[in-house]
């Protein structure tokens, strides 16, 4: 059985892909420190417990917001340079300064585009797991299957 959540459109676009969820802030530059010199996205984020050593390559990135250097949104420009950026980031909170400079960045720098949803809530980061095909709409409309 699906479901829908409806969020705010940051920088929209229509895709589906799987999920991977962390119900903690996401810190970028330590989950992609270890895989910017090696090009692989295995998140090196030791504290971290939801995400530690599973690879981020393309996956819908489901969290609350980021946290830590003000380096993460030249973090994220230069993983998806690399082509192993997240294919989308969906907050259950308001997106932050930092993740929303980076998506930015990745859209006008790298023509690549992070689509990014925010203000999902707390219900869609508790229904969200790894794994799961999840359907983006360009309107803010989030469907989990």
């Amino acid at each position: 059985m699906s479901k829908t959540f409806k969020g705010r459109v940051v920088l929209g676009g229509n895709i589906s892909g799987e999920s991977i969820v962390t119900h903690q802030g996401f810190n970028i530059l330590a989950s992609y420190l270890g895989g910017l010199s090696t090009g692989n996205a295995i998140c090196s984020d030791q504290n971290n417990k939801d995400l530690y050593k599973k690879d981020l390559k393309g996956k819908i990135i489901c969290l609350p917001k980021t946290i830590g250097s003000t380096t993460g949104g030249m973090i994220l420009q230069n993983v998806t340079k690399q082509g192993i950026g997240p294919s989308a980031m969906l907050f259950s909170e308001h997106i932050d300064s930092l993740a929303a400079a980076g998506i930015i960045l990745c859209d006008v720098w790298n023509n690549t585009r992070i689509i990014a949803i925010d203000q999902l809530g707390d219900e869609f980061l508790k229904y969200a797991k790894d794994g799961q095909k999840i359907y983006i709409k360009d309107d803010g409309n989030i469907i989990i299957d």
